[in-house]
């Protein structure tokens, strides 16, 4: 089984890095989980991702707390902190919280760090399957930003042999979607990871299980586009985005680099969607609890690109206090199915006011819209001449309109458009 046999369509889900930083409880994942399930699981949305720190007990924002000790098994794998994570005890690590997610039929997902934990190597903890231990398969390649791991010198066999107890361990628990961090930008420490990413895809392999393989931070390279496409479904374009003007618009260069390297199993990630209610116990650096600031122009914006250009829609609000316009960005069925359908895309046309996305599924022909500017503005002539088809439907407004009216697109606004055959 190849990961090109599943992920079809953009993986869509939730991830707690957004609103809770490191200090997610399996409380509130659960209630996310009761959310999607109740809401959102019909229009595709379906991964429920506990991001980073979770075998740290007391994680507590989006600061890490450095060489702080970590839960860990017999054979140098992190576990869930079971004060956090209450069904986590008796040895059970993640098992009963994937059921419990797997029960509401949606899929369970966590987020790892590249490489071997440091209190493992620093105490020479066993390696399973071999009589080598944790000091002798650890690279001093360490995360500038946590302090948690050792790199893993996967040319030895027992480097490997740990990817593969790990990957064991996870999907022994259920788990469908890893999200494996300090890996996707190989040159972001003067090295390459390329090896490690490769060892995580064989031991995934090995499982025989479907776990979608998400890789961070970016930006990754596009000239390595071809290794992440043999190796990973999904990897980061950028670094962490969050709710900036300027990030945003960065986005249409990646997604215009990017875009060929997007088929069925691979994905390239424009990262989390930071919408609705978020910053609880995170945001951008450690802020307090906040709303977006985009816009609602510039959240229409962003979700026209992120789904014409088909990333990964992972939503990093919370779900339980989401907002009436939030929701609906999420649950539109014209604009799912078109996400879902894709088979083309690309970037038509680009100004300093106007950006045109085109793309088209098996039957049907759509475009983005995008005014990048800072005044409304009406679609010049030779633009829509841009846009075949005699009439089309905005697909946010759900409302059919002739070729040549109401192209009128707002301020770091976006829209999109089925052609009508």
């Amino acid at each position: 089984m190849s990961h090109l046999d599943f992920a079809k369509t953009p993986p869509m889900g939730w991830n707690s890095w957004d609103c809770y930083g490191a200090s997610v409880r399996e409380d509130e994942v659960r209630a996310h989980a009761d959310f999607m399930a109740e809401n959102l699981k019909e229009y595709g949305w379906e991964y429920v991702v506990v991001d980073i720190q979770w075998s740290e007990p007391e994680a507590d924002s989006t600061w890490y707390h450095a060489f702080y000790p970590l839960c860990m098994d017999e054979y140098s794998r992190l576990i869930p902190a079971e004060n956090r994570f209450p069904s986590a005890a008796n040895g059970v690590g993640f098992k009963a919280l994937g059921d419990y997610i797997h029960d509401k039929g949606l899929k369970f997902g966590i987020h790892i760090m590249r490489g071997i934990p440091r209190q493992a190597v620093h105490q020479n903890t066993p390696i399973k399957g071999t009589d080598l231990r944790a000091r002798d398969i650890a690279e001093n390649n360490i995360c500038p930003w946590n302090s948690d791991m050792y790199g893993v010198n996967v040319d030895k066999p027992e480097g490997q042999l740990y990817y593969d107890s790990l990957m064991e361990l996870y999907a022994s628990w259920g788990v469908d979607f890893i999200k494996v961090d300090d890996i996707a930008n190989s040159y972001l420490y003067g090295g390459g990871h390329l090896k490690e990413i490769a060892a995580i895809r064989k031991a995934i392999d090995k499982t025989g299980r479907e776990i979608v393989l998400s890789l961070s931070p970016g930006p990754a390279k596009v000239h390595e586009g071809w290794f992440l496409q043999d190796n990973a479904n999904m990897w980061r374009m950028t670094d962490d985005f969050w709710d900036h003007w300027d990030a945003l618009y960065v986005m249409f260069d990646r997604c215009a680099e990017w875009a060929p390297f997007v088929r069925p199993g691979n994905w390239p990630d424009c990262d989390m969607l930071p919408l609705g209610h978020i910053g609880i116990r995170a945001h951008d650096g450690g802020g307090g609890d906040n709303w977006t600031r985009f816009t609602k122009d510039e959240q229409y914006l962003l979700m026209s690109l992120w789904t014409i250009f088909q990333s990964p829609l992972m939503y990093g609000g919370t779900l339980p206090d989401i907002d009436d316009f939030t929701l609906s960005l999420f649950t539109n069925k014209a604009v799912m199915e078109m996400y879902h359908s894709l088979t083309s895309r690309r970037q038509l046309y680009r100004d300093e006011q106007f950006i045109i996305w085109e793309a088209a599924s098996a039957d049907d022909k759509y475009y983005g819209v995008f005014n990048v500017s800072e005044a409304a503005a009406e679609l010049p002539a030779v633009l829509k001449e841009l846009l075949d088809g005699e009439s089309y439907t905005d697909l946010w407004a759900n409302q059919e309109l002739a070729k040549a009216e109401a192209m009128t697109v707002n301020s770091h606004g976006g829209r999109l458009f089925k052609v009508v055959k």
